[in-house]
């Protein structure tokens, strides 16, 4: 006899996402010689921190992880907490129902449903982009306009949407002759519509977008992504 990895099995496609919230919380949470089955109902925040991030970087196979403002962000999301500092967070824990039974406010999913969304979506169209740091993606609307709102026009950055499963959007400040300015976001994109045209062909489209967030010309940023343009049936 052997221990193997747990094993989930499913009778439709729908249960994959459940699957792969329980073999993750049954691999990173249990002890070897527990009783079959019992895992932990709680565990630390900054383990479930190591966790995302180590399932993170497999997933997308990049060597660049998640930061210490990602954290922040996600700990503010399963837990939905806006006014508490990073530090507050470090000696919470989290349940299985906050990371893959309860709906997360105003939403339709579970905290795990979204993030593996995201990193469905990174994997299959942003791991260069995010292996670049051209995506902060983790971050709040509310902190983005925050960042955003003081910046030249034309700065944009780029986020994981929050009202959808697995999409990126692209927020970008607006700003009048009288000075005042005004944070948009564009509707998120896809896999699917990344698999149509890419994002960094997308983002050379949008004339109204300058400099990628502080300072760094698109063009520069992301020249290196840009596809070379078809003629003739196109």
């Amino acid at each position: 006899q052997v221990l193997s990895l747990p094993i989930v099995v499913i009778v439709h496609g729908n249960q994959d996402n459940n699957a792969k919230a329980t073999v993750l919380w049954d691999n990173a949470f249990s002890d070897i010689d527990r009783v079959p089955f019992v895992v932990a109902e709680r565990v630390p925040w900054e383990k479930m921190c190591d966790t995302l991030n180590l399932k993170f970087m497999a997933e997308v196979q990049t060597t660049k992880g998640l930061l210490k403002e990602h954290y922040f962000f996600l700990a503010q999301k399963i837990f939905n907490d806006h006014s508490a500092r990073p530090e507050d967070f470090q000696s919470r824990h989290v349940s299985w129902a906050q990371f893959n039974k309860e709906i997360l406010p105003g939403r339709g999913f579970t905290f795990w449903q979204w993030f593996d969304g995201v990193l469905d979506l990174t994997k299959r169209c942003l791991k260069s982009y995010w292996s670049d740091r051209l995506i902060v993606g983790f971050i709040s609307k509310q902190y983005v306009c925050k960042l955003l709102s003081a910046e030249p026009d034309g700065t944009f950055l780029l986020r994981f949407s929050d009202s959808e499963i697995g999409g990126v959007t692209i927020a970008y400040v607006i700003r009048d002759k009288d000075g005042s300015s005004q944070v948009e976001n564009i509707q998120p994109f896809s896999a699917k519509d990344l698999s149509i045209r890419s994002l960094g062909d997308r983002i050379r489209d949008l004339g109204q977008l300058r400099n990628l967030y502080p300072n760094i010309p698109k063009d520069q940023a992301f020249g290196s992504h840009y596809n070379k343009e078809q003629t003739g049936k196109d």
